[in-house]
């Protein structure tokens, strides 16, 4: 390097190269999380699973140790991963999945007793009905009853709808908290809602979604919002998001590292950002925000991991630092 001076992140890596498997394989084995240890080779799914249990026993800890307002507050961390695992089992069925074998990928912190009868669902109506009007999702189904049948393009526009309300939701009840639980969660939360924006306007170009059904799954709040929106709704390629976005500083950063026409590195470049921004979170006291930051920062541990293990099993190394997004 020029400066004669290499980075903590670089030596990192270049460390990572080298003793990757071998790293990983002595962690594992002195981590509580295994028990009594793991038969070689450790697979991938394994290393996700086991991590995500010893999170989701996490959070199960401080949920017991919580009074309101903060059991509600950490009770809505889960609601995203419900809305996941509604998606990815009704979704299963249509392609005639087992039910069985869909259960065993959806993720622990968005099971709820029903959710096995999902399959049974044939529209939104049945669904909502039969399943998810005892779940805290029930609020949020308002806008998604229909008597339309379940296909690929419905459930997509059921997901983002519940999201849409998801996010509204949190986001009113995090107003009401006050202090610096809504200064600092607003800021996360408009964040989330302008990601999934840019995500949906990038996925609907090309398809039916019409641009006032691309509008209705905006979320109405944000730094986007309304502007913005006005602009991603009428977008027809990557390069018109991109300049509808430059205009607002805080994304300028993130599309600055993007290439003209590429799309592809543009979920790590918000991941980067948005791991900023939940580090800022810690840097404040006597807030509930700690508690998404925590949970949302061990995701992107779990996700890192996922990354390289992959990476060391497929004998690709020299791609490890393609999606690890750095923490702190």
């Amino acid at each position: 390097m020029s400066t004669g001076v290499w980075s903590a992140q670089f030596l990192c890596c270049l460390w990572i190269f080298c003793n990757l498997g071998r790293f990983l394989r002595l962690k594992w084995q002195q981590s509580s999380i295994w028990g009594d240890g793991e038969p070689s080779p450790l697979h991938t799914t394994t290393i996700v699973e086991k991590c995500t249990l010893k999170l989701v026993d996490e959070y199960k800890h401080m949920l017991c140790q919580a009074t309101e307002p903060l059991s509600t507050f950490l009770e809505y961390i889960t609601y995203g991963h419900m809305i996941d695992n509604v998606v990815l089992i009704v979704t299963g069925t249509l392609h005639e999945r087992d039910v069985h074998e869909l259960l065993e990928k959806c993720h622990p912190l968005g099971m709820f007793d029903s959710i096995a009868t999902l399959a049974v669902a044939q529209n939104m109506r049945e669904l909502y009905r039969l399943v998810l009007v005892d779940t805290p999702l029930a609020p949020y189904f308002s806008e998604c009853i229909t008597s339309e049948d379940l296909d690929d393009m419905n459930i997509e526009i059921m997901r983002n709808t519940l999201y849409k309300a998801y996010l509204e939701d949190f986001y009113r009840f995090c107003q009401k908290l006050g202090g610096a639980t809504a200064e600092i969660m607003s800021d996360l939360l408009a964040f989330e809602a302008d990601r999934r924006a840019v995500n949906i306007t990038i996925n609907s170009i090309g398809t039916e979604l019409t641009r006032d059904d691309r509008k209705k799954l905006y979320s109405k709040f944000g730094l986007l919002y309304p502007y913005g929106h006005e602009e991603l709704a009428v977008c027809e390629d990557i390069d018109q998001v991109r300049s509808a976005m430059e205009k607002y500083p805080p994304y300028q950063s993130i599309f600055a590292k993007l290439s003209y026409g590429e799309s592809q590195m543009l979920d790590k470049a918000f991941y980067e950002e948005e791991v900023k921004r939940l580090c800022f979170a810690f840097e404040q006291q006597f807030h509930y925000a700690v508690f998404f930051a925590y949970m949302r920062l061990k995701e992107q541990e779990i996700r890192n991991l996922m990354w390289i293990s992959e990476c060391v099993a497929q004998n690709q190394k020299s791609r490890v630092h393609d999606s690890v997004v750095f923490i702190f």
